[in-house]
Order: structure tokens, then sequence, then C-alpha cells
């Protein structure tokens, strides 16, 4: 008994000591992608910490207890500072559910590992969304617009925007050459309080800090094309909310990220760890509604938004 207990209590002392460094280290990624790279991983670094303080308050023993506890609260603390920011940011206010002319948008990585496209393809028809925006759907986007007839938009690579309104303009019109543009899809449509712009985007994971950085310079670019309170951007980022990459983008950008900490991968999972699908809106929507829709085969939840237009843009939108 006494050897379980020396043996537990090494064990969470390296558990409090890899959480609170981890999450310090990721205090360096307001500096550097590497670094950034720890920052999305804390949720894990808080809750890794918060059972090595328990541990070290109610089981440890006496010689570590005062060690596991400040551990536990170094890593808590610090991991904090990373998620909180998430959650206290300001929001616009919601528009009511019955608001008029409002639109719901699908995000939806749909996988190329997903062997079973059915669920996907009878869940997406069923929701009768007025657009989609899908990555790694290949095998999916043919089959779903000729089951619903929505207008097939194809981007860059793996991505892909279905729409039951024709667009007025569609297409990326960035200098040619860019090492790291990512896939990109964009389609502009009319609407009854004037044109608007959708963006889809498919980030590369952040462990290739500096190309996600270059590739988010990009959509940057590509966002200053078009009025910024009609634009709607979506997409698999690849980036957590916590991470100082997607809160630097988040100011770059000038659009309000509707979603708040939704976690969306994996699906494959029994819970889902990290929100990397997102969506961005300008000033011209309020947001009605926001949820994860259900396990579809693929390892990405979708993601459903529901917009409503608040005002007229200055600009054509085209």
């Amino acid at each position: 008994m006494e050897f379980l207990r020396a043996f537990f209590n090494a064990q969470m002392l390296v558990v409090g000591l890899v959480c609170a460094s981890a999450a310090l280290a990721a205090q360096g990624g307001r500096w550097s992608p590497q670094l950034d790279v720890l920052s999305h991983f804390a949720p894990f670094w808080l809750v890794g910490a918060l059972a090595a303080g328990l541990y070290g308050l109610t089981l440890g023993e006496p010689g570590s207890r005062r060690g596991l506890v400040a551990l536990g609260v170094a890593g808590v603390a610090l991991a904090a500072l990373l998620i909180a920011p998430e959650y206290l940011r300001p929001a616009t206010p919601k528009a009511a559910a019955d608001a008029p002319d409002q639109i719901k948008l699908i995000q939806f990585n749909a996988w190329r590992g997903n062997r079973d496209i059915g669920p996907a393809l009878d869940w997406l028809a069923a929701q009768d969304a007025d657009i989609i925006v899908l990555e790694e759907g290949e095998r999916l986007r043919g089959p779903l617009a000729r089951r619903t007839g929505y207008h097939l938009t194809e981007g860059s690579e793996s991505l892909a925007i279905l729409s039951k309104a024709k667009p007025i303009a569609e297409g990326v019109r960035l200098p040619p050459g860019r090492w790291a543009q990512p896939p990109l899809a964009r389609a502009t449509f009319a609407g009854p309080h004037g044109a608007f712009t959708l963006i889809g985007a498919h980030y590369v994971w952040p462990v290739y800090g500096g190309f996600q950085l270059a590739q988010g310079r990009i959509v940057g670019e590509l966002l200053e094309q078009f009025p910024k309170e009609r634009v709607i951007l979506a997409g698999d980022f690849n980036s957590t909310p916590w991470s100082f990459a997607r809160r630097g983008e988040d100011r770059r950008f000038g659009l309000e990220r509707r979603t708040r900490g939704l976690f969306t991968w994996p699906a494959t999972a029994p819970i889902p760890l990290l929100p990397i699908d997102q969506v961005y809106a300008g000033s011209g929507w309020r947001t009605v509604s926001i949820a994860r829709g259900p396990r579809l085969g693929s390892d990405h939840y979708p993601v459903v938004v529901i917009l409503a237009p608040i005002r007229s843009p200055n600009r054509s939108g085209t």
C-alpha cells in the first residue's frame, strides 16, 4: 500500500510539473509560433494541474503536499490566463429567434477518412441550410448538390461552398505564387439588405506554426477586398481560440468570431477536445443561434450558425 501511494504521489508530481511548465511555456506563444502550439492544449494543462493540486491537498504525502498544491495552483492559474479571454470577450447582442431574413450556415469538415458518407449526406440534406461550407468533402459534395439542387462553388483543393441561391460572383483573386495560400472558396450573394460575401478557409495544423501564420495573413488580405460588415468567414482553422495566433487574427480580420469555445474535434473520441472550427461575421450580422451538430462519421462535428442581417452595406459587396 505504501509503495502504491509513493508511486501515485510521484506520478502526480510529474503531471503537475509537466502541466505547470507547459502552461508557462505557452505564454511564450506571444512571440514564438513553436511555443504557441502548447497554448492550443491549455484545457489539458488546466485539468492536469487541477488533478495534481487536488491530489496533493487530499492524498499527497506530507513531504510533497505543498509542492503538489503549488504546482496545481500555478498550472491552473497559467492555463486559465490562456482560456479565460475566450469566455470574457465581448459579444454583440443576439438577434431574436424570429428576426427576418435569417440565413442558416453549416461549417463542416467531412474528412477524407470517412468511409460512409451516407449519414452526412442525409443529415446535411435534411437541414435545409442556405449555405454549406465543406472541407475534405470531395466524395460528398457532388451527391449532396444532386440531391438538394444546391449550387456548387468549387474552391481551391478540398474546399467547396454549396448554396440554395446562385452566387452573383465567385472565385478568389489573390496575387499568384503565394507559397502558403490555404484552400479557399468565395461566393458573393444578393440579399434583401444588399450583397454579402461568404469565404471558406482550411488551415494547416498549428505544428507548422509559421506556415499557419502566413495563411492567416493571406486570408486577411482577401478579406480586405470586401465590405467587412457584410462578410462571413467560416472554416476549419485547425486553431483554438486560446492560441495567440487565433487571437491575433481575431483582431486583424475586423470580424467577430461567433463561435465561442465550441469544441468540435475529434468527433471520433468520446468527447471533443479542441474547438478548431470557427465562424466569423461582420458587424452587419447578428447571431441568432450557434449549435454543434451530431457525429456524422467525420473526425469533426459540424457547426450550425444562424445569422440575421441588421443593416445595409455602404458598398456592393462584390
